[in-house]
């Protein structure tokens, strides 16, 4: 049986190589894409997540079950020319969030089956997440319960697996974040983790392990989520403070075989990242900020379009996905408070993204289609560049980026990325 290559990722720091790993959280293609190519030239392996509310055996918000998933990234790569063996797939917030609002057994024999999906699918970074109330339940339940239901889930995969040559999966424990989708309101100050609190977490779900004679699997529980003092709102962004975060970096050698894991660390500077890393937040999970520089380069092209085409579109692509928001609030009216200016723009503009959402809708993959097929490959005048692609002005000088729409727009998305790759080398 092979082993898993985040099984040592405890080691990681203490030899030569990457010291870290970002985890991309997206399902869209051109994020994937870009990912690939960002990661293929570093030492890492890549690693990419599907939550359970946007990949699940009823298809999720994406429409996609875990093997859709897998024959996406798998299709991709193949394209791209990304080798097989340096994917990981990973599972977030696995557990019974997509169902909560069922009887809390219906929605754990949900999430069971779900798990069982995903490794048959060959994820093997498995977040077990059961600390949402279901029917009739607080919103969050006590660590007990959590890890209860942790080591069901834990059970459900395991029986799942199809055995050698596969790696068995590895496992995350925890959650100190906000739910899947992100931060319901503006976040204010943040309370880091405890390190009481985190050598807790720990100790409860090892004693449900055991008690489900989960053995094997407790020796794969490789990392641990904590809330290192990170998040984002619509507008803000709250950065890290390694003084903050002191008292628990400080207890990670109480847990050996251990790391923590670091959700919401989007538009965190390059510099927040590579301490986060050194401070051992070795797993960091980043999807809304690679979807929002997605987003901010189609409306820089769809402007670009609009400047050289003018005639040539009967809707703009900002114009089609306003549409597309405005048909399906669900995406974003629980989120978005204010007056209809206020809600319009953070629509588009928020740095939540909940617009990522809607992009899998067909009016705006046709529209995306239509815009780049539009742009061709143009090469775009570098004035153009300058005032609706800045960012890209510099590369564009020094030929590392070619002015066409296809390449400028994956190259947005690999700058978003980079300062992780670069944080965990």
């Amino acid at each position: 049986m092979t082993t898993h290559p985040l099984a040592d990722i405890a080691t990681w720091a203490q030899r030569q190589g990457p010291r870290g790993i970002p985890s991309v959280c997206s399902a869209h293609p051109f994020v994937l894409e870009a990912a690939m190519r960002a990661t293929l030239p570093s030492a890492l392996p890549l690693l990419i997540e599907a939550t359970c509310n946007q990949v699940n055996q009823e298809g999720g918000y994406t429409g996609m079950t875990p093997q859709d998933f897998r024959d996406l990234v798998d299709g991709i790569a193949e394209r791209v020319g990304f080798p097989q063996d340096r994917l990981i797939l990973g599972g977030d917030h696995l557990g019974p969030n997509p169902w909560k609002a069922l009887p809390s057994e219906q929605a754990m024999q949900n999430a069971c089956v779900m798990i069982a999906a995903y490794v048959r699918a060959g994820f093997t970074k498995l977040h077990l997440d059961c600390s949402m109330g279901c029917a009739g339940e607080p919103v969050a339940l006590d660590d007990q319960q959590t890890a209860d239901r942790a080591a069901r889930l834990a059970a459900a995969a395991e029986a799942a697996l199809p055995g050698a040559p596969a790696p068995p999966p590895v496992y995350i424990i925890g959650t100190e974040v906000p739910i899947p989708g992100g931060a319901m309101e503006e976040p204010g100050k943040l309370a880091v983790t405890t390190a009481d609190a985190a050598l807790a977490t720990v100790e409860i779900h090892r004693k449900a392990f055991v008690a489900a004679g989960l053995d094997s699997a407790l020796r794969r529980v490789i990392g641990l989520v904590v809330q290192p003092g990170v998040e984002f709102g619509n507008h803000n962004v709250i950065d890290y403070d390694p003084n903050a975060a002191r008292a628990l970096s400080a207890v990670l050698p109480e847990l050996p075989g251990m790391v923590f894991e670091a959700h919401s660390t989007d538009y965190q500077t390059p510099g927040a990242l590579a301490a986060l890393v050194r401070d051992g937040f070795a797993i960091l999970k980043v999807g809304p900020g690679l979807t929002f520089a997605l987003r901010e380069a189609l409306y820089g092209l769809d402007q670009i379009a609009t400047e050289l085409f003018p005639n040539e579109r009967p809707i703009s692509l900002r114009a089609t996905m306003e549409r597309v928001l405005l048909d399906h609030p669900e995406f974003w009216q629980d989120y978005y408070k204010g007056t209809a200016d206020q809600q319009r723009l953070l629509r588009h503009f928020s740095l939540s993204d909940r617009i990522r959402y809607a992009w899998p809708m067909s009016q705006a993959e046709t529209s995306v289609s239509l815009l780049l097929d539009l742009l061709g490959e143009k090469p775009i005048p570098d004035s153009l560049v300058s005032q609706y692609l800045g960012r890209l002005t510099p590369q564009l000088r020094a030929g590392t980026v070619g002015p066409n729409a296809k390449v400028m727009l994956l190259t947005s998305i690999e700058n978003a990325l980079e300062p992780y790759i670069a944080a965990t080398q």
